[in-house]
């Protein structure tokens, strides 16, 4: 089992970049996972994701709340404020852009946690924020989204605030308890988690691209190049904060990754939810899954070779 669990934190991004050019170009052999099963696999994933928690973990925001407030700022200004002027500057469509806006309105996901573990980066400061952020998630997503997206598109508020309860914080809420008060237990599946959850992400990438695949090919490479550049420019403007608070380089890494990486799972599950009649505002959460997997695995290697 650590071999596969090895193997799968190894090449995470290059299996899911498989999953996804599957789905892309051969829908009929993902077509069969359902799209209403993207909920319930990000519930799994945020499950899994309290059962890493520990008290201990929200202890830094006593200990360096002003770290954590400059992460939490930065996670919902910066990202959301990107994805609107990205979406202007390229002219996206409604759906494309109400995606685009969601992935930025969400907070950061576990896999940057992982990327700056990988990188040298403060992990303490990562799983703070990322924390932090996602019970902030049900009140400043949907504010956010709304207050982007308000002229272009109905946003439903409250639609939204329940979703984010139900798939997010509600499953990592019962893993953290599962883990306090069954710790033994809960250690001795800890190795199966990183499998579950790559798991869990495959079969959303699959089921997004798979039943969108004519819809992403029609965009052509417009969708992709807004999202790298989103993932990118999110990146440099997180390095670029924690050099203008004159951060140690563990917390410039930490916070770069991330602002730069978003739970884009959850993106593409309130698209489902809350823009029922915009079937491409899946699509931009689908394709940034996979890409800041990618970019995220890259930039974590450059950064562990930088020193000082």
């Amino acid at each position: 089992m650590q071999k596969i669990t090895g193997f799968i934190g190894r090449y995470m991004s290059l299996i899911v970049l498989a999953v996804a050019l599957l789905a892309l170009f051969v829908p009929s052999s993902c077509i069969w996972i359902r799209t209403s099963w993207v909920e319930y696999l990000l519930m799994v994933i945020m499950f899994g994701m309290g059962l890493t928690l520990k008290p201990a973990d929200f202890l830094i925001v006593f200990r360096r709340p002003k770290d954590i407030l400059i992460g939490c700022i930065a996670q919902f200004t910066i990202m959301p404020l990107l994805a609107f002027l990205l979406g202007k500057l390229f002219s996206l469509d409604t759906a494309l852009l109400a995606g685009v806006v969601l992935v930025g309105a969400c907070p950061g996901g576990t896999s940057s946690n992982v990327m700056t573990y990988l990188s040298g980066g403060d992990v303490a400061l990562s799983v703070g924020m990322t924390s932090v952020n996602t019970l902030l998630a049900p009140f400043l997503t949907p504010a956010i989204s709304y207050l982007l997206l308000s002229t272009k598109v109905s946003v439903n508020v409250l639609s939204m605030f329940l979703s984010i309860i139900k798939v997010v914080i509600v499953p990592i809420v019962l893993g953290f308890i599962l883990n306090y008060f069954l710790k033994k237990q809960t250690q001795k599946i800890s190795g199966l988690l990183p499998v579950v959850s790559v798991i869990a992400i495959a079969m959303i990438e699959a089921a997004v691209v798979s039943h969108n695949s004519a819809q992403i090919l029609s965009t052509g490479v417009l969708i992709f190049v807004v999202v790298i550049l989103h993932n990118l420019l999110g990146y440099a403007a997180g390095y670029l904060l924690a050099v203008l608070f004159h951060m140690p380089l563990s917390r410039k890494k930490a916070l770069s990754i991330e602002i730069g990486m978003q739970n884009s799972g959850l993106a593409t599950s309130l698209a489902g939810s809350a823009f029922p009649d915009l079937s491409m505002a899946t699509v931009p959460g689908a394709v940034f899954s996979v890409w800041h997997n990618i970019s995220g695995a890259i930039l974590a290697n450059i950064y562990r070779r930088i020193k000082q």
